[in-house]
Order: structure tokens, then sequence, then C-alpha cells
């Protein structure tokens, strides 16, 4: 009969749930004001209709929201060296070895 080792029983483990962030998250249906138009700001840039958590923590200060948003399309999705198709594809080889949702 095969023993079992302590990375093995961790391994099959049940995963214990994640602790409430911190950071209270602004949902897409609680968004008024400012809040509201940075995520639309959001939409209107990257083409998507979803709010990602990552941008979501920044709802409480919609200003700097904006401020991410614009920075992060310059750098992520301008023509540069590589293409924004090769890094949409990094993005999402990245975002599948962190086990996070692209």
């Amino acid at each position: 009969m095969k023993q079992e080792t302590p990375s093995t029983a961790s391994q099959n483990a049940p995963i214990a749930p994640q602790p409430p962030t911190k950071i209270r998250i602004i949902e897409d249906h609680e968004a008024t004001g400012g809040t509201a138009a940075a995520y639309d700001f959001w939409r209107a840039r990257s083409g998507r209709k979803q709010v990602p958590g990552i941008i979501k923590c920044f709802g409480a200060r919609p200003d700097f929201l904006r401020q991410v948003v614009e920075f992060s399309h310059t750098v992520h999705f301008s023509e540069g060296y590589l293409t924004r198709r090769h890094k949409e594809m990094i993005a999402s080889y990245v975002s599948y070895l962190n086990r996070c949702p692209y």
C-alpha cells in the first residue's frame, strides 16, 4: 500500500475559500457617478462588456482609475516592438499560469 507524503496529502486536500479582499470592490450594479463613468470609459477603451476585478478595485477612486486605464492602454495595447495580438497572447498565458481569468 502506497503511503501518502505531506506533499501528496496537500495536493488532495480541499481548497480553502479565499478570504474577502480588504479593498472595497464596487460592482457594476453599485457604480454611480464618477465610478460608473470610469467603468464606461474602460469598456469603451477595451471593447469588453464585463469590468474585471482588477479594474473594480480602483472604483473608489474614479479619478485614479481613469489614469490607470489610460496608462494601461498605452503600455499594453499601443503598437511597438510587439503587436497587440502578441501582447494579448502573453497576457492570456500569464493569466493561465496564475490561474487568473483574463
